[in-house]
């Protein structure tokens, strides 16, 4: 939830972050007003408790018809005294409701706009010609026709089991993602991360406190007679795992490496994406979750981002990096990096991993704070993506080779027995 304290204080700020979201700044104002009747009401309240303590006095003090006119007004006061508790209350809960539909402050230096307004950082790696290394009648293998040939993803009993969009990586296609995931988290364990196994059933105060339930809450499964949600990403179990805790960062963030399978209803998703494994309903990933102080948020950020740049470099995939644009941020998020794969079948960017600085945002909602020499503050929160199922696309269409084998990635190639070629299964 938006910081009430810099709402009060800089408001200007947080209209400007909703102006550059593409979201409406007049809930700034109206989040004031209920704050302001919330706390006059309780200023007023105050007043007459004090005073109703008093009255208590002289009524003990007083007899006859004195009496009579002090009990008379304590009960009219009693009265004014619980209906101004109710409009307090009442004017509490709009403006923490109002609230809740502000999105984070983006930080400075984020690109205003929507999806295709983003601004690319960096490239890194270079796209290979397949067509000059094999010829000019060599036709590009999509990460499908590649994985049928290797006997590594089967869609078609994958629907034949859950329905469309589901599937099963078999043989190399499985051991692939076990290594593309242990990769991830023996990178993990270097950078002093503790590894998890998450759960994929969260309640709905955990889900609704990563900021989840808001705009995008049709992407997430939920189970009614249990009343749990799905996750989308083990982001939301490590959120939850402090939740309500005061942490002691003295020594530094706390670092968690979740590995969890993951699941997304990819509503409204169509066309080429929609082939294969690029856009799916279950998947697996290992996700970087961070709790550290506000002050070194930004700093961790970086952190994240270079961690990914590594694991990425372990596999050897060109790809590129952007920093996302407000309206696509998602409500949690003050900064988002994303880095994005070549994909030579449609000759376009594919987002492979993602990296969010979600500030004191998540946290807040979760009651999650530490203890400092001047008192109780709210820490931050981060995530990042270190691998996942979607990488087997990149890493089979840019390795094919022209018999429709696939080079393994030198990285990689520890972790599957030292395999240096998937060979197509005749």
């Amino acid at each position: 939830m938006i910081d009430l304290q810099l709402l009060r204080q800089e408001p200007d700020v947080v209209r400007a972050s909703q102006v550059a979201r593409g979201e409406d700044p007049h809930l700034v104002d109206e989040v004031l007003d209920a704050d302001a009747l919330r706390r006059s009401a309780l200023t007023e309240y105050e007043t007459l408790r004090a005073e109703q303590k008093s009255l208590g006095k002289q009524v003990a003090q007083a007899s006859g018809d004195e009496k009579q006119r002090l009990l008379a007004h304590t009960k009219d006061l009693a009265a004014r005294v619980k209906a101004l508790q109710a409009d307090a209350e009442q004017a509490g809960t709009r403006a923490t409701e109002l609230a809740r539909r502000i999105g984070n402050v983006i930080e400075d230096g984020v690109p205003s706009g929507g999806e295709d307004d983003y601004t690319v950082l960096e490239h890194v790696g270079t796209p290979r010609d397949l067509a000059a290394e094999y010829g000019p009648d060599f036709v590009v293998k999509d990460h499908l026709e590649l994985g049928e040939g290797l006997r590594a993803i089967d869609t078609e009993r994958g629907a034949k089991v859950s329905g469309a969009r589901f599937y099963f990586l078999t043989g190399v296609g499985a051991r692939l993602e076990l290594a593309l995931l242990n990769a991830a988290m023996d990178l993990a364990l270097r950078n002093g991360f503790t590894p998890t196994i998450t759960p994929t059933l969260v309640k709905p105060e955990i889900m609704a406190g990563t900021g989840f339930l808001g705009s995008h809450a049709d992407e997430i499964y939920r189970l009614e007679a249990d009343d749990l949600y799905l996750v989308g990403t083990s982001e939301v179990a490590l959120a939850g795992y402090h939740s309500g805790e005061i942490l002691d960062l003295a020594d530094g963030p706390l670092r968690y490496a979740g590995w969890s399978a993951c699941y997304r209803r990819e509503a409204g998703s169509y066309g080429k994406d929609t082939r294969g494994i690029i856009r799916v309903h279950q998947f697996h990933k290992v996700e970087a979750f961070v709790w550290t102080r506000p002050d070194d948020a930004y700093d961790e950020h970086r952190r994240i981002l270079a961690w990914e740049k590594e694991m990425l470099a372990l596999v050897d995939l060109p790809y590129r990096v952007i920093d996302t644009a407000a309206g696509d941020l998602g409500s949690s998020a003050a900064r988002k990096f994303d880095c994005e794969a070549w994909l030579p079948s449609q000759q376009r960017w594919m987002e492979v991993t993602s990296t969010s600085n979600c500030t004191t945002f998540q946290a807040r909602r979760l009651g999650v704070r530490e203890r400092t020499a001047d008192g109780m503050r709210t820490v931050a929160t981060l995530n990042g993506t270190l691998a996942t199922t979607r990488w087997i696309v990149a890493i089979l269409e840019n390795h094919q080779q022209a018999d429709g084998s696939v080079r393994v990635p030198e990285g990689l190639r520890p972790y599957l027995g030292g395999l240096e070629v998937l060979e197509p299964v005749r």
